[in-house]
This record gives structure tokens, sequence and C-alpha cells, in this order.
């Protein structure tokens, strides 16, 4: 089918019986093409009475006299779904339009959660049905003339036994999953679309924080191609290791070892020996990018041979002659010709792209593969919904090794067009404040951890030119949010992802503007890590049975999309523990609202089966902080550790730096105040156990492994 087209899949499930058919969004265009999809059969156009339209779309819903109204505050519903029913009779449709609603780009559901909850409830069966616009929501790389005006995905039929809002909230979820993934940009190239976006965006710049130098992406290309060739002639093996902060030097190493038609792997140099070893090992890497500085700055390193070490100052002065000429080449090539002349497209879609390891915060890190379909993916939907202006500056001081850092923070901005100021550290909050005040910074991306540094010393006017501030890795507390809020006039919002997603999977954002008669659905909810970006579907399943629940019930999460990853580095048993059927199941327990925001109620790792019931070591830790008044915007204090008990199965203990000596007498004071509190008495601390700190990640995380090594030795 022509990609000029609107494209319909799953016509197949188009049942022969009359349904009720909810729409994610229609506008007029999309409407005629469902008039197409039910020819022949007799549709009836659903309103809901309050609802305001644009004017061509009211204009024919007027002049078509097929027509019914239901009101969203209708008490009785099921008897408003009674009436309805008869147009149903012979197979006919009755098909919903959604009112002018205004949510972000790229959603997949453009009704106001009022509504849903009345037609869901009138007791007729339901099918969903997925509408994906690529114009709207694209890189910036791609030519909306080459992509299809809608892409529509027909879900599956809810009965009436099966109908619920949040049943169809997870099917049409699915259905735009579907829609979403036969976008043509994720069969390419990352290589690819990184030259395309260098070439495109030629003049925006990457700004180095540590000494005040920049390059042009036209530079940066050129400089990245003549370093390629080095790397050709180094070493066969088809993953190189980068060893370097955020700065130019890391975007050039990374971008220069792709254009050697190889895999980049940049070291967590802040984990432990044998962490890092066993990601040396495991890679299979025989050459490591590094500089000569950052060589002294972390001798604790376990720094292989300097006959295996690639050292980037040392390099590029040589490649003088080299850079100039790719510089003039690169400037006169049309884009397809030189992608061609790099053989940027001999890795593309399912092959690797970047290998990542985990933080190894329960145990042995995992090599997480990348494709570039997984990264292409992600950077698409978190452009998409962020809708940054161009002209943006974003900042780059997150670590590269960490998936954040190395899609939103290096792949993200030079495929968009944007900016990138970088800094080798998310802690140095004075600099970092100075260098947004500089560049009018527009996007600051940490964790709760760094963000608490700028609540300290760091003067409001610095920071003004932010218009999002996202953090992840972490729960952000309300309290830090409030603090935040208050001194800088700009709420944080919380996002979530995972290592595994490439990473981004949800974000809250401030809400939008929108124009007068125009309902804007929220995009940002306190308490949650926000809604899904575009593409990505969701589901839920009991911790105990492995059954499905819905999604307003508690379950562990379970992710599909084309940012979720194939599998482990050489591990089918670890990847056939997380993957089914393209579905990875995260190990974090939660639940969706009414309006689609994620609530992260957990990590199954960091709860305990105490007598049969499901304890939540964050809950727990929120109500001891609560209790003891301490201060979220400092750094933690406190850590709950499950471990066994032969009388329960598992018994909590307490681990605290401000315990004192009388522990037992302590715990005892705590139980009685989490109980007045509402605790329950199974979710109360046995133990108390004194500790100098609480272990933390360089990414902010709580180091599970290390919090139960400290029990262990306590007990």
């Amino acid at each position: 089918m022509s990609s000029s087209t609107t494209q319909t899949l799953h016509l197949e499930r188009l049942p022969k019986s009359g349904a009720l058919v909810i729409p994610g969004r229609l506008d007029l265009p999309h409407l005629h093409h469902l008039e197409r999809i039910f020819a022949g059969r007799k549709i009836t156009w659903l309103i809901e009475e309050s609802s305001q339209h644009e004017p061509s779309l009211r204009a024919f819903l007027e002049k078509s006299n097929s027509g019914a109204m239901f009101s969203a505050g209708d008490s009785a519903p099921a008897a408003a779904g009674t009436q309805l029913k008869a147009f149903l009779a012979n197979g006919g449709v009755l098909i919903y339009v959604p009112g002018g609603a205004k949510p972000r780009l790229g959603s997949a559901c453009h009704i106001q959660s009022s509504h849903l909850k009345t037609l869901t409830s009138f007791g007729l069966p339901v099918l969903p049905i997925a509408i994906d616009c690529p114009r709207e929501s694209h890189l910036i790389t791609e030519s909306p003339a080459s992509l299809p005006p809608a892409i529509f995905c027909i879900g599956k039929l809810l009965n009436e036994s099966e109908v619920s809002l949040a049943n169809y909230q997870q099917n049409l979820f699915e259905a735009f999953e579907e829609a979403y993934a036969t976008r043509p940009i994720f069969k390419s190239s990352l290589t690819t679309v990184l030259v395309q976006g260098l070439k495109r965006n030629a003049k925006c710049r990457v700004l180095d924080g540590s000494d005040d130098s920049e390059l042009t992406y036209h530079k940066v290309l050129a400089v990245a191609i003549a370093f390629s060739k080095v790397i050709k002639e180094e070493t066969n093996k088809p993953r190189v290791a980068i060893i370097l902060p955020p700065g130019k030097a890391g975007l050039i190493a990374n971008l220069a070892v792709l254009l050697a038609g190889k895999t980049p792997i940049n070291l967590n140099f802040t984990a432990g020996h044998d962490s890092i070893k066993s990601s040396m090992r495991q890679s299979g890497v025989d050459r490591y990018i590094t500089a000569d500085p950052f060589v002294r700055k972390v001798s604790s390193f376990p720094w292989p041979p300097n006959r295996d070490i690639i050292f980037i100052e040392r390099i590029l002065p040589s490649l003088k002659q080299q850079v100039v000429k790719w510089a003039l080449i690169t400037k006169i090539m049309p884009t397809k010709a030189l992608t061609l002349l790099l053989n940027t497209n001999k890795r593309r879609g399912d092959d690797e792209a970047t290998l990542l390891f985990t933080s190894g915060s329960a145990g042995e890190p995992k090599g997480v593969v990348l494709n570039h379909r997984n990264v292409l993916g992600n950077v698409c939907q978190f452009a998409t919904r962020l809708g940054l202006p161009k002209g943006s500056a974003i900042l780059g001081s997150l670590p590269l090794f960490h998936s954040f850092g190395c899609t939103v923070t290096l792949w993200f901005p030079v495929i968009e067009g944007i900016d990138l100021v970088t800094y080798p550290s998310p802690l140095e909050t004075k600099r970092l404040a100075e260098l947004i005040a500089l560049h009018q910074i527009k996007i600051l991306l940490a964790t709760p951890t760094f963000l608490r540094g700028y609540m300290k010393r760091i003067d409001p006017a610095q920071l003004a030119s932010l218009q999002y501030v996202i953090t992840g890795a972490e729960k952000l507390p309300q309290s830090l949010a409030d603090a935040f809020e208050q001194k800088f006039g700009m709420r944080p919002q919380e996002g979530y992802g995972l290592t595994e997603t490439s990473p981004v999977t949800n974000v809250n954002l401030p809400e939008p503007e929108v124009a007068p008669g125009i309902t804007p659905l929220p995009s940002s909810r306190n308490g949650s890590v926000g809604q899904l970006i575009p593409g990505l579907a969701i589901k839920l399943t009991d911790p105990a049975t492995n059954e499905s629940v819905p999604l307003d019930k508690q379950g562990i999460i379970w992710f599909k999309g084309p940012n979720v990853f194939n599998g482990y580095l050489d591990n089918p048993t670890k990847s056939a523990e997380v993957l089914v059927d393209g579905w990875f199941r995260t190990g974090d327990v939660g639940r969706v609202d009414e309006d689609g925001f994620l609530y992260i109620e957990g990590r199954i790792s960091r709860f305990s089966k105490i007598a049969g019931e499901m304890v939540p070591h964050e809950t727990v830790e929120a109500a001891i902080n609560k209790v003891l008044e301490l201060d979220s915007e400092s750094e933690r204090k406190i850590a709950i550790v499950g471990v066994p008990d032969e009388q329960k199965g598992e018994a909590i203990l307490l681990l605290s730096t401000i315990a004192g000596p009388a522990h037992e007498q302590e715990c005892i004071d705590l139980r009685y105040k989490l109980l007045d509190l509402g605790l329950p008495s199974l979710w109360c601390p046995k133990q108390i156990i004194p500790v100098a700190e609480i272990p933390v990640l360089a990414s902010g995380k709580l180091d599970i492994k290390g919090c139960e090594m400290l029990a262990k030795k306590a007990e």
C-alpha cells in the first residue's frame, strides 16, 4: 500500500455483530475512513451532548441525520445503554465521536476519562480502534510526505462482560503499539539517522562546559568519520569500549565507533571492580577509548594495558588533514550519497546498536543489547512527547553508561537538532546552574539525588530558562518536588524507564496551553511517573499467580513497543525469564489510573512476602520518613531490607543512619508510631540496624545488593 494513503491493520477483527466503536481519536478524514471500513452497515454517530467539535466535523455530523446523544454525567448509564442497543441490530455500529479534547502529541487516547467511564458503562460490546498519525509525530530527519497520514489498527472486541475503562485502555494501547510499530524509520540504521541529523543540523553545537569549548555538529561529523578509520584499523572485534564522561570527546567516540561499523560499550567507571571486569569480559572488547586526564582522575578503575587503550586526545591532533577533507566532503556531498559512501546501512533494524550493562544493584551486571530499532524508537517517542521548539538547548551531564545519558542526552539532541551543553558530573550543581543560565538551557534531566544539590546554594534566577525539569532512576519525594517548586517556580516532573526499554517509558510534563473551547487532557499527576510515551503498550499480572489483572489493579508491569529490547547478552535463560511474545516483564509493581497515569508501587525485589502478604518496602520507608520527620531533601537516611524468617517466611529490617544505642526500645517506639499512622502490624520492621551510611549507586538508586550485605553482616 502506498505510504501516502491511510493504512488499516487487522480488518479481520471487525465483528459481524453490532458494536459500540470507540476510536482513540477522530478527525474528519478519519471519520470518512471509518465510513469506508464499515461500508454496507448502518452507522450511527454517537456524541456526548456537551462536547465541542471542530467546525468541519460538526457540519458533517449535522448533515448526516444519523446521530445519537448521551450525557457523560448520566447517573444511569446502563439504562441509556439499553436504549442505544437498538442501533446495534443487524450488525449496525455506534461510532463514538470524541469532542475537542487536547492531549499531548502522539497520545493514543484523546477522550476525557469522564466520557470513557460512561461509554464503558453502557453494557454494550466495545470495539477499540487506535489511530496513529505519523505526519504529526516523526523525527525531523523524516519527510512527512513519505509517511501515511494515518494508520488505523482495529483492536480486539470486548464483549459485554469484559468491558471496563481499564480493559478499554489496555486494548487501545496494544492496538496503538501495533500501528506505531509499522513506521519505516524503525527498520533504519541509527548510524544513518545520526549522519542525517548532523548534516541537517550542521550549525547546532555541542558546548563542553568543562573547558567552554564548542564544536558545530558539522565539525563533530567530520572528526568522528576521521576517527572511525583509526578504530577500524585498531581492532577486528565487533565492539569497542568507551570510558569517558559526558563531553565532546564522549560524543565523538560514540559516533566514531558506530561509523566504524561497531558497537559502542560505555563502561560504568563508578561500579566496583568485579562488576567492571564482568562487563569487560562479557562484551569481549580488546580496545578502550579514553583520555589521559580521565585515566589519572579515575585511578581506581581496573585499566587495561596501555597497548589496548586508544587515547582520544593523542589521536585527534594527528587527524587534522583528514578532518579538513571530511569537513569538505560532508558539506558538499548530498546526505544519501554520504551515507552510501560511509556504508552506514550495514547494520540496522534488529542489529545491535549499543550494549549497556545494568547497575548490578541486585547481582552481577547483565548486558542489555539495544538494537537500532530500540534507540530510534525511543528517540522518536521521547521527542514527540517532549515537543521542544527549534533552537532549544539540553543539558547533558548524566553518565553515558546510563541509558538515559546515552539515548536522551546524546542521540536525541543530535538527531532532533538541539544544542547539547555537556558537563562531566551531575553533582557539581553550582557549575551546572551557571551553564543553564549562560546557554539558556530549556530542559534539565536529573535524579532526585542530584536535584537536591540545586536546593542548597543556587540562585533561582539561574534556572529561569528551564521549561522542563524531569527526574528518573528513583522515586521523586513530593516534599522535594514542593520545595523545588517553591524555590524555583517550576515543579519537577517524574518520569520512568529501564535500561531494557532504551530507557524512557513514561513521563509527566507541564500542562500545555490550549486554545479557547478546547478541553486540555491532563499531562501530569503528582505521585505518578506519567503517561505512556507513544507506541508503548502495557499490561499487568498478579505477582503470585502470573494471571492478568486489570490496569487499575496492582500488578507486575509488562511493556511492549519498539523501544523494548530483544534480550540480554549471551544469556537466553535470563532473557526467557523477562521476555514473552515481545512483552518485557519489568519486575516493578504498579497500576494505571483512569487518565492513563502509571503509579509505581515498588519493585518486586523490594517486596517481602510475610505470612502470605506482599509488603512493599518503599511504602514502609515513606511511612517511616513521615513519622520520624526525616528531610527528603537531604541524603537517604533509612532503607528497608527483607531477610528470611523461619516463622513467617520473611521479615523486614530497617537500616538507619540515625539509630541510637537502644535499638530495641527504638524499634518498639517506631512500631507504635507506624501503627498510629495506620500501617499494618506485619509491615513494621522487626529490627533496626544502625549503619554509617545507606549504600547508593552512582545513578542515585538504592544499592539493594549493598543493603542486603549490611543486613546479613549485622545478623
